[in-house]
């Protein structure tokens, strides 16, 4: 429930200027914690919308051309984020592709043992409907992969380069959609959300950030996305200029290898819980905030020992012999297999 529904706006910030001043009035921090302090401990009931699965199949994919395909970091990066666009007009994906699913890639081309190379899923980057509000248009965000290997031969990912390669009008091979719990409640007004995001697990988030906001949603939304360097920041000139716009969108940057935190630790997504606190800790202890994490494989275990560590245990699902443990003596048998997210806690890892 709102505060808004609780008490006036009026009422509410006469007391606000009494305890804290005229001058904290527009402090994002301070709005939070007096909105909480008026919010009902009520959880609302969280809502999944039904979704379409699997409706073209790597056997019998459809063909779609690329619209838009161009370069999504801040400022000049050693690496080569893209944001591609389709055009899914005439096809039974149109109007049936949620914001939080995924698209498959049919790659061409054989591997070392002539088999056909193996279908490539990505995050959906565009609101449910459609990129730029367009129903026939789908997007993502897709990184070129090249790695050295420890014989010094360049590695190149098959898929994102493919990609990353492509001009408007070329054509791919499509399936899906895939996925059907990474995605936001219909009830999402309901709800604070806090999004943590490594790499290209910001995709998702691009389009339900834009749907929140479009649905004039007065909860909160955080941002946490982690990244090595500044050059790394995806879509960052779009979500600063959200955070200006709207006091309610707050866009937490935490970049690891430049500026390092007071203790001279680096600063991971984890760590916002407690870099972040002031806005964080009352957010995170609201009975109507969800919290939903995506980037690479493992980002989730710092996030829940941290959680764990804040007594924030509404977000994990924590099964002996994890229980009888501290969580900094949680090992990876542990994270495997006994902490788990709860049913607030949406993952999507890879």
């Amino acid at each position: 429930m709102k505060a808004v529904d609780v008490v006036g706006d009026t009422y509410k910030y006469w007391i606000y200027t009494c305890f804290f001043g005229v001058s904290l009035r527009n402090s994002k921090p301070f709005k939070l914690v007096l909105n909480n302090a008026f919010q009902v401990a009520v959880m609302p009931e969280i809502k999944l919308p039904e979704v379409e699965l699997n409706i073209y199949t790597p056997r019998d994919p459809v063909e779609v051309p690329i619209v838009e395909n161009r370069i999504c970091t801040k400022e000049s990066s050693p690496n080569y984020v893209r944001h591609v666009t389709f055009d899914i007009s005439g096809t039974d994906l149109e109007g049936h592709v949620r914001v939080g699913q995924s698209i498959g890639i049919l790659p061409p081309g054989k591997n070392e043992k002539g088999r056909d190379y193996k279908l490539r899923l990505y995050s959906v980057a565009s609101p449910t409907k459609g990129e730029r509000g367009k129903s026939n248009l789908v997007s993502t965000t897709v990184k070129r992969t090249i790695e050295e290997l420890d014989n010094n031969d360049l590695y190149l990912g098959v898929c994102s380069n493919y990609l990353a390669d492509l001009q408007p009008g070329d054509k791919v091979k499509m399936t899906g959609p895939s996925g059907r719990r990474f995605l936001l409640p219909e009830n999402s007004t309901d709800f604070n959300y806090v999004f943590f995001a490594t790499g290209t697990g910001i995709a998702p988030y691009r389009g339900m950030i834009m749907e929140l906001l479009e649905s004039d949603i007065e909860n909160d939304i955080v941002l946490v996305f982690g990244c090595p360097y500044r050059t790394d920041l995806l879509y960052a000139e779009y979500f600063e200029s959200l955070h200006e716009e709207h006091s309610n969108f707050h866009y937490m940057p935490h970049i690891s290898r430049e500026a390092r935190r007071p203790d001279g630790s680096k600063k991971y997504v984890q760590t916002c819980l407690w870099d972040e606190a002031e806005l964080l800790d009352p957010l995170l202890n609201s009975d109507n905030t969800l919290l939903y994490i995506c980037g690479l494989k493992g980002m989730e275990s710092g996030i829940y020992r941290a959680l764990a560590k804040k007594g924030l245990s509404q977000y994990l699902d924590i099964r002996e012999p994890a229980t009888d443990k501290k969580p900094s003596e949680w090992d990876e048998n542990h994270l495997k297999r006994y902490v788990k997210p709860s049913a607030r806690t949406f993952v999507e890892v890879y």
